[in-house]
């Protein structure tokens, strides 16, 4: 008996990896990428190997793989995220762990980490750099900035609420940054009590979508948590609290930047300047959509 269950875990399937890699991307059709999305279920899931799928398209996959395969193939045709498919997405350098319960790193959130490194580079603070990322989520803001400042000592501060995303935040800041960052539990809302010294940089890409508009976002972000959407009826209640409680504990010089939603660049920047906020720049995206507001506190 032993024997006969050792032969069947190593079956091979029955398809080739072509074969199987065709049926995927014909259950994914739906999908915007079902190319991408099926190369890389066969690559990760199916145990292939990112880029190694064309060399491989002649092999077959184990039976349990296979069927993994096939497994991941239909959740994801039922609007589930790759992302949290995988386990892991890039961003910038990084590969940061990701899954339910934590708000998916997005390309668009890459430019305000490379805006605020830009600032620092600029500036001759004192080292260790203190930068606090309110709604970390995954980390990947402030771990992003970090590792754009190789030669810039770091000390970085991660405030989260949600026992979910703070079991990723803990994985990634293992990985990148183990003795130079730390997590902090606490309702950004709720103010600033846990600051216990000046913060040189304050970061954020908080909840920004208005309420009403969430059940009409696409199937993918419906996934996602819905504490790391909502900003409340306008989108912007974040934008007040950060400004109003948190602005008090940057030092005079310090970085402040933001990501911001579709539209919310004017009623941001209005916000920001009337607590104090300075030198304030509105950058665009890729797709030329306001994407980061960040400015100097005097």
């Amino acid at each position: 008996n032993k024997k006969k269950n050792n032969k069947n875990t190593t079956m091979s399937a029955k398809r080739t990896v072509g074969e199987l890699f065709a049926e995927v991307e014909n259950l994914l059709c739906e999908c915007e990428s079902a190319s991408f999305d099926a190369t890389c279920i066969l690559e990760d899931i199916g145990k292939i190997g990112r880029g190694n799928l064309r060399t491989k398209w002649n092999d077959r996959l184990s039976e349990n793989d296979e069927k993994a395969v096939l497994n991941a193939a239909k959740k994801r045709s039922e609007g589930y995220p790759l992302q949290y498919l995988l386990g892991t997405w890039d961003f910038l350098t990084l590969t940061l762990a990701v899954g339910d319960g934590v708000l998916i790193p997005r390309p668009e959130t890459e430019l305000l980490c490379e805006a605020v490194a830009q600032k620092i580079q600029k500036k001759t603070c004192l080292q260790p750099v203190s930068v606090w990322d309110l709604c970390a989520g995954s980390g990947c803001v402030g771990l992003g900035i970090a590792s754009l400042l190789p030669k810039t000592k770091t000390a970085l501060t991660e405030v989260e609420l949600s026992e979910k995303a703070a079991l990723y935040l803990k994985k990634n800041i293992q990985r990148y940054a183990p003795k130079t960052a730390r997590i902090i539990m606490a309702n950004v809302l709720e103010g600033s009590d846990c600051v216990k010294e000046s913060i040189d940089v304050l970061v954020s890409n908080p909840p920004y979508i208005p309420t009403g508009d969430l059940a009409d976002l696409q199937r993918e972000v419906q996934y996602e948590p819905t504490m790391a959407l909502d900003g409340a009826i306008d989108g912007l209640v974040f934008y007040r609290a950060i400004a109003e409680k948190w602005f008090p504990k940057v030092v005079s010089g310090g970085i402040v930047a933001v990501e911001i939603g579709i539209g919310q660049s004017a009623a941001v920047t209005e916000i920001f300047s009337s607590f104090g906020l300075s030198q304030i720049q509105v950058l665009p995206d890729l797709a030329g959509i306001d994407r980061v507001i960040i400015g100097v506190m005097p």
